[in-house]
């Protein structure tokens, strides 16, 4: 119920309830509490028996926690044994090395043979995506007047 309470939390929650309630009521304060806990599990137990009941015999292995979405598929996919191709599947597709493959064919550092002719073009046709090969010595670049 407490997982995730710490012990800093747990002297915080006790020094507020001495504070708040006093340390001559705070024993019978934890007793009410604790029956009101006990009742409240009690009736949770009753409510899911007759429930069961209400099933019938061919629901007598049901449990409540099957109801939560994710406990229901990891139990469907653990019992699936038609999964197994998927699982298969899914070890041997990369997806770090298909990016890169695609990266690389962007960036045409690939062997023009692999490369798609959609990036690299026909041979006819200029490349966009490759700059260029000569650098033009006459032109400048261009001037920002802010910048300087």
């Amino acid at each position: 119920m407490f997982n995730d309470l710490g012990a800093l939390e747990l002297v915080t929650i006790v020094v507020l309830a001495v504070l708040v309630f006093g340390p001559d009521k705070l024993p019978k304060v934890i007793q009410d509490v604790t029956r009101f806990i006990r009742k409240i599990r009690e009736f949770s137990d009753s409510a899911k028996e007759d429930i069961r009941s209400e099933l019938g015999p061919e629901f007598k292995d049901f449990e409540f926690e099957d109801l939560n979405p994710k406990t229901f598929i990891r139990k469907q996919l653990n019992e699936n044994e038609d999964l197994k191709e998927l699982k298969e599947l899914r070890s041997s597709f990369d997806l770090k090395k298909e990016m890169n493959e695609v990266a690389d064919a962007v960036n045409n550092k690939d062997s023009g043979d692999s490369v798609p002719a959609a990036v690299n073009g026909s041979p006819g046709t200029p490349d966009l995506l490759k700059k260029s090969e000569k650098p033009v010595q006459d032109e400048r670049p261009p001037f920002d007047a802010d910048a300087t």
